[in-house]
């Protein structure tokens, strides 16, 4: 399977040509059949144009989880427009610096988030016009559009612009656990290689339903605005994570599948077992965008009756690197011998190539055991970073993507991630991988979340900590922790620093954010 040489609007335009009268999209009260979705596509890609956005041209979206997400996405790729979606839980100072950085045209706002949009612009972000998703009452900043207005305009012609599979169709800020957030490109053929590979990786048809429960300007979820589309399943949006809202909408809309972060399936799973709903349409839960412990894979499978798939990828990627498929002989095994293989990184997705390779650049065995980072190549791979060339061409030295993720590989071919690069713990000289010391600390039943960091320690040059938040209703102690830890891990792995927390800081996309515990407890006695 290779890249499309259409451009991603085909993908809506090719299934409302196949199957018009299909329910393509529900939200709340909304339903959208697939020919009514593309019209009104048409129009907004018509009103935008009329708007002054051109080929390559930015257009910045502002929304929770809605139709007019979906809307967005297809018809900015219609123009030949670069849509750029943005975190909603970013600070308006940060919000600024993005738009800054991406200069776009027309931003896409919803109402409710009028107040960030206006401390936003008001920090010189260069927008020309703001599309307001229901407008609040009272003055708005800068000039003000009504999205139903436009999208209600007299209908004209309007043609998808040609799309080159190189043009760049998305432009994606990372969260930020790094530091400074930096533009990722994605292209149109980038888009739609990933969708078609989903497609066939995942088994899609047009029976699925896909929750849009993760945020869907994060490519958590935000891929699969277009491989479900193109496989004509049905989009339930659920508009913003909350494990009741999610639970809910599975039951009353016979979801089959969604994708979330380890932490959002990890609430889903607390609240189902407390208040359960009739999920047994559910058909296959995937979690991606962060490591897992092994304890919550097997809460997953116990209280859900579906399968479930570990994934792993990057915004850089389009996602997915690799998907926790098992091949047959491994999906027949006892469930005890087939957990641990669950648990693992998975497999490489159709798409592309993955090696794992040590600090000289070879690969390592595939022994299970031997520690080097992903590298990654292949058509779903980002051609870089929106100005930044210099961090683009760090980032592919070779042609070889550096993905900054450490992992082992076995003999069937399961890639298994130990660590972040920058999050490997080195104490007197020894690596400490923090997802170890996290898996040890979930098998605890008083544990509900823990992530583990390093600290700085004049004796041994870093020290592990751990931040840890607590099941509500049970107790545990540092010195209780400690001893659990020290039947499972070796004496320079056991957290030295334990940190008991409400809740652990997370990025907008819901990934624990190691460098606010680094900072947040630095300083920090143990308690």
């Amino acid at each position: 399977m290779g890249a499309s040489p259409h451009g991603i609007r085909d993908c809506l335009e090719a299934t409302a040509a196949a199957a018009p009268g299909k329910i393509g999209v529900i939200d709340g009260p909304v339903r959208l059949t697939y020919r009514e979705l593309d019209a009104r596509v048409a129009a907004l890609a018509r009103g935008l144009r009329d708007l002054g956005v051109n080929e390559g041209d930015r257009v910045a979206i502002l929304d929770r989880n809605s139709s007019q997400y979906i809307e967005a996405y297809f018809a900015a790729a219609g123009l030949g427009a670069i849509l750029c979606p943005l975190n909603t839980r970013l600070a308006p100072a940060e919000q600024a610096a993005v738009l800054l950085d991406a200069a776009p045209r027309v931003l896409i706002a919803r109402g409710e988030l009028a107040p960030d949009v206006t401390a936003a612009l008001g920090r010189g972000a260069p927008v020309e016009r703001v599309l307001w998703i229901d407008p609040p009452a009272g003055p708005l900043p800068g000039a003000a559009d009504d999205y139903e207005a436009l999208l209600a305009r007299p209908p004209g012609p309007f043609e998808s612009v040609a799309a080159d599979p190189s043009r760049v169709a998305h432009l994606y800020y990372t969260s930020g656990t790094t530091g400074r957030p930096k533009g990722v490109m994605l292209t149109h053929g980038n888009v739609r290689t990933h969708a078609a590979w989903a497609v066939e990786e995942l088994g899609l048809t047009a029976d699925d339903v896909w929750a849009h429960a993760a945020p869907m300007f994060h490519l958590a979820d935000a891929w699969a605005v277009f491989a479900v589309t193109m496989a004509a399943g049905t989009h339930v949006i659920v508009p913003r994570f909350d494990p009741d809202l999610a639970l809910d909408a599975f039951a009353a809309h016979g979801v089959t599948l969604t994708n979330l972060v380890p932490a959002m399936l990890g609430a889903l799973v607390e609240r189902q077992r407390t208040a359960p709903r009739d999920c047994r349409s559910l058909r296959l839960l995937l979690s991606g965008g962060a490591s897992i412990a092994p304890a919550v894979v097997r809460a997953s499978l116990s209280v859900f009756d579906c399968d479930y798939m570990q994934t792993y990828g990057l915004t850089e990627t389009c996602p997915y690197l690799t998907l926790g498929r098992l091949p047959p002989h491994l999906a027949a095994l006892p469930f005890e011998e087939r957990l641990p293989w669950k648990c693992k990184t998975g497999r490489p997705f159709g798409a592309v190539e993955l090696r794992v390779v040590d600090d000289a650049g070879r690969d390592v065995p595939a022994d299970g055991r031997t520690v080097g980072e992903i590298l990654a190549r292949g058509p779903t791979v980002t051609p870089g970073y929106w100005n930044r060339p210099e961090e683009t061409a760090a980032a592919f030295p070779d042609g070889w993507l550096r993905t900054g993720d450490l992992a082992v590989v076995d003999a069937e071919g399961f890639l298994d991630i130990v660590d972040r690069r920058k999050d490997v713990i080195i104490t007197g000289g020894e690596n400490v991988y923090s997802t170890e010391v996290e898996a040890a600390l979930y098998d605890h039943p008083a544990v509900l979340e823990a992530a583990a960091f390093a600290l700085p320690d004049e004796r041994w040059g870093e020290t592990v900590a751990a931040a840890v938040v607590l099941r509500p209703g049970l107790a545990a102690t540092v010195d209780e922790l400690s001893a659990w830890c020290r039947t499972r891990l070796a004496g320079y792995k056991i957290p030295r620093r334990l940190f008991f927390v409400d809740a652990l800081p997370r990025t907008g996309s819901g990934k624990i954010s190691k460098r606010l515990l680094r900072g947040r407890h630095g300083s920090a006695g143990r308690r």
